[in-house]
């Protein structure tokens, strides 16, 4: 296994992160047991996980990921070797069962307490390594979105301020160590640093946005802040939900797949030029004797602004192959290839 440093800490976080939506919903608490128990044997010891976990959401599984890592360290007393991170859920969510609903859920001081105390107890822990803002409560482009569209009437949330306070508040408790982003934008990311340098409050040290071979909006702007600032990126959906291990070419659909469950939830990977670039992105990683899955992680696990690509798995051959990512990397052929790709049509998958 690989490490680096996580934003400005002394902390070594490996740079294949343990993802864990899919527990509790596509996988059972015995498969995630599994998938944790492998995962640490092969040097990881980063796990992501958000209260808002099962994925796909819903009311009877809300909060279920997080107990089933809980579990996890009852059973095995290994919570001193897992750097945990978690995610507090916004307002921009839409649901209605968490917390006191959707239309007042926010970072302010009673729902951040709320969240904190429901995830800890969950987790069977005293205190979460990294505490994520899942998604910034202000209207920014996200799932499909790449505009921004600017609603004069978008001010009811807390303010960046505000939110650092509160997260200060926790740090002081002991609840939390480090804090991060998520879904978040170049504007939000500098705002949150500026805030933290000028008011001495908690500061930023990771922003975790989707990252892809055929979703790179990253590149853009927030690479560069990424960089310069010391706050990298924890890649998530590495495989753009799981496409870019061909396993969906020519229309299969895969049992328990997500897309054969839920087709629509997750259409922004499911373009038809987005087929044309898997398509060849594949044929790339047979030049390689790569397995699909394996050639994309390689290529997140390498980019500059990275700290680590957040992996998930609903069988351990899956795992398999996206830990063994770590060990592989791209030659400039293959990267003057990818390049050639993307420029044909960038970011086909938003």
């Amino acid at each position: 296994m690989k490490y680096r440093k996580l934003g400005t800490t002394d902390i070594d976080v490996s740079v294949i992160c343990l993802g864990t939506m899919t527990w509790g919903e596509q996988n059972s608490k015995k498969e995630a047991f599994e998938q944790m128990d492998y995962a640490i044997e092969r040097g990881v010891n980063f796990f992501d996980t958000a209260e808002v976990y099962s994925v796909m959401p819903r009311k009877e599984t809300y909060g279920r990921t997080e107990e089933i890592i809980g579990d996890w360290f009852k059973s095995n007393k290994k919570r001193g070797e897992v750097f945990l991170a978690s995610k507090i859920a916004s307002k921009s969510t839409g649901l209605e069962w968490i917390r006191s609903g959707s239309h007042t859920l926010g970072f302010d001081r009673k729902n951040m307490n709320a969240a904190i105390d429901g995830s800890l107890r969950r987790l069977n822990t005293d205190y979460i390594d990294l505490y994520q803002l899942h998604w910034p409560e202000r209207n920014v482009p996200s799932f499909g979105n790449l505009d921004f569209e600017y609603d004069p009437g978008d001010n009811d949330w807390t303010s960046i301020e505000e939110t650092l306070e509160n997260l200060q508040e926790l740090v002081k408790e002991g609840k939390i160590r480090y804090i991060g982003l998520s879904n978040e934008t170049p504007w939000g990311v500098m705002k949150f640093l500026e805030f933290s340098k000028n008011k001495n409050l908690p500061r930023i040290m990771s922003i975790q946005n989707v990252y892809s071979l055929v979703n790179r909006i990253f590149d853009i702007a927030n690479s560069e802040a990424s960089i310069r600032e010391d706050c990298g990126l924890l890649a998530y959906s590495p495989l753009a939900g799981g496409r870019l291990s061909g396993k969906y070419i020519v229309n299969k659909s895969p049992k328990n797949a997500r897309y054969t469950l839920w087709p629509k939830r997750f259409s922004r990977h499911h373009t038809e030029r987005g087929e044309r670039a898997i398509e060849a992105y594949v044929e790339l990683a047979k030049e390689c004797n790569l397995p699909p899955a394996t050639f994309a992680n390689a290529f997140v696990n390498d980019r500059p602004f990275v700290t680590s690509n957040i992996i998930g798995a609903t069988s351990m051959d899956q795992l398999k192959q996206n830990i063994d990512s770590i060990n592989h990397t791209l030659s400039e052929e293959i990267l003057e290839k990818i390049q050639k790709i993307h420029l044909s049509d960038p970011n086909p998958c938003v």
